[in-house]
C-alpha cells in the first residue's frame, strides 16, 4: 500500500470548531447591538478571509457606524476565551499520531492567521506535530486559491498529486483541488449542509480515518 507523501490538515472547523465559537462571540456583538447575525451569511465565509467584515455587516444593520474601540477588544478576548476551552474535533489526535507513527509528513493550511493557529496548536501541545504551518498572512490570496496549499506542499517538498487534504468547507475543498490534491472532506455542524461533490471523499469525522483510508488506492486514483 503507497502511502499519500503528506496529509495537510486546515485548521478552524477541521482540528478545532472555531468556526462555531467565532459565530457565537460575533453574534454576541450584534445581539448587544440589538440584531443578529445569519447563521447562513456566516457559513458562506466559511474557509476564506475574502468577505466583508463583521463590523460593516452591523453598521448596515443598525445604520450606523460600530464603535470598533470597544467591541473590536471585547469581540477578540471573548473568542479567544471560547476557543481556548473547546477540545479537538473527534478523530484529530488518534489520526495525526497514526500518520507520525507511519511516517507521513504532516502540515496545516489555514487561512487564518499565524499567530491565531500557532497559539491554539501550543496551547495543546501539538506544535510539534506539524512539519510545516502555513498562515493567510504569507500569502496574497486565501482560499479558494491554492495558494496555502501549494506553499505547505512545497514547503514539505512533495507532490501534491500524491498529498492528501482535509478540509471542513467547499471552498477548502476547491482550494486544495486546484493545487492537484486528493481532498477529504470532513463537515462540521456548520458545514454539514453544504455540496462537497468535489472532494474525493466525505467523512463525518476523522475518528473515520487513517493512513491506509487516506492512500491513494482508497481515495481511488491509486
Amino acid at each position: 500500500m503507497k502511502l499519500p507523501a503528506a496529509v495537510v490538515f486546515d485548521f478552524d472547523g477541521l482540528v478545532l470548531d472555531t468556526e462555531w465559537s467565532g459565530y457565537q462571540s460575533t453574534n454576541a456583538v450584534f445581539e448587544a447591538h440589538g440584531e443578529e447575525l445569519s447563521v447562513e451569511l456566516w457559513t458562506s465565509f466559511i474557509g476564506t478571509t475574502d468577505h466583508p467584515h463583521w463590523s460593516e455587516i452591523l453598521a448596515r444593520q443598525i445604520g450606523r457606524p460600530v464603535d470598533l474601540e470597544r467591541w473590536r477588544p471585547w469581540r477578540v478576548a471573548d473568542g479567544m476565551a471560547r476557543a481556548l476551552r473547546l477540545e479537538l474535533l473527534p478523530g484529530v489526535g488518534e489520526l495525526v499520531d497514526a500518520l507520525r507513527a507511519a511516517g507521513v509528513p504532516l502540515a496545516i493550511a489555514s487561512s487564518s492567521p499565524g499567530d491565531w493557529v500557532h497559539g491554539h496548536l501550543e496551547h495543546r501541545e501539538l506544535s510539534g506535530h506539524f512539519e510545516v504551518v502555513c498562515s493567510g498572512d504569507e500569502v496574497e490570496r486565501t482560499k479558494p486559491d491554492p495558494a496555502l496549499y501549494e506553499l505547505a506542499c512545497a514547503r514539505l517538498g512533495v507532490d501534491p498529486a500524491e498529498s492528501v487534504a482535509l478540509e471542513d468547507s467547499v471552498l477548502g475543498v476547491r482550494s486544495a483541488r486546484a493545487a492537484g490534491m486528493f481532498v477529504v472532506a470532513v463537515p462540521g455542524h456548520m458545514t454539514a449542509h453544504m455540496d462537497f461533490g468535489e472532494a474525493d471523499a466525505v467523512v463525518t469525522s476523522c475518528a473515520e480515518l487513517g493512513p491506509v483510508e487516506l492512500s491513494p488506492e482508497a481515495l481511488g486514483r491509486g
